[in-house]
């Protein structure tokens, strides 16, 4: 990004951003040089990363799409970084125009770019909150505004979750949106795992606790599974990412462990 000496008062210069970082990969521009030399060491770790990177942004399209063709016209993107080229309210209002989308994200660049871009767009706006506060965000003037939770709503948790510690109950956050949600709602999420390259996945967290602002914790396809609880999979379940109903344009790797990321959408049961 120009200008990387003139960051925000909010921005800490020494530790690099989750949003910011994730931006890099997938070749943006709205990053500074500490978020840079951050995905310089990531790559180290992992020399796939943007691909991994790009496979995750595409679940996130595929799973948007699937839920505008399931009749959802309302999500809710937590965590949602900095907007890039394919982000939820473009895919939604192009499959389903008039989809509503609320963002949320707690870092002041990603907030800014996302009010900036969606300035002129009355059906999408981003809320300045943490997904640690679940009562702030569905409480929030955007959600209100823009949510009936009389209706379809789709909470996406796309490589959120696993900066969620413990102690911090993942489980909880996603509970408390579960329960907000009519019996027609649903939730679609990606977190990364520690059973296919346990050596990478401790490598990265060590990264995250050192340079970035949120630590990683990688969990097993079975502490993943039990965030679903109350919702129903849909096929093909909780799967690596590039599995998740790949198009004839969407890459599928021999080894799809060699992208140490899950993915999945359920349906909330009634």
């Amino acid at each position: 990004m120009p200008g990387d000496e003139f960051l925000p008062k909010s921005v800490d210069p020494d530790k690099a951003s989750v949003a910011r970082m994730y931006d890099a990969m997938l070749g943006g521009e709205h990053n500074y040089a500490i978020d840079r030399e951050a995905l310089a060491a990531f790559t180290a770790i992992d020399p796939q990363v943007r691909t991994l990177a790009r496979a995750n942004r595409a679940f996130l399209q595929r799973a948007v799409r699937f839920l505008a063709d399931a009749g959802v016209r309302q999500f809710i993107d937590l965590g949602s970084g900095i907007p890039t080229q394919g982000n939820v309210h473009e895919v939604a209002q192009a499959a389903a125009p008039g989809s509503r989308v609320v963002y949320v994200d707690n870092d002041p660049v990603a907030v800014a770019h996302s009010a900036s871009l969606l300035g002129g767009n009355p059906d999408a706006d981003i809320v300045d909150a943490d997904i640690r506060q679940p009562a702030d965000i569905l409480s929030s003037p955007q959600v209100r505004r823009l949510i009936d939770f009389d209706r379809p709503v789709a909470v996406l948790m796309v490589t959120i979750l696993h900066f969620i510690t413990s102690e911090e109950s993942p489980a909880g956050i996603v509970a408390a949106f579960r329960d907000a949600l009519p019996d027609n709602g649903w939730l679609a999420l990606t977190h990364a795992t520690n059973e296919d390259r346990p050596d990478t996945a401790a490598a990265v967290g060590q990264l995250y606790r050192s340079r970035a602002t949120s630590p990683v914790t990688a969990r097993s396809h079975a502490e993943i599974l039990t965030l679903f609880d109350g919702f129903d999979l849909m096929p093909p379940g909780l799967v690596h990412v590039p599995l998740w109903r790949p198009t004839p344009d969407d890459p599928v790797p021999a080894n799809p462990s060699e992208y140490w990321v899950y993915a999945g959408v359920g349906r909330k049961r009634s």
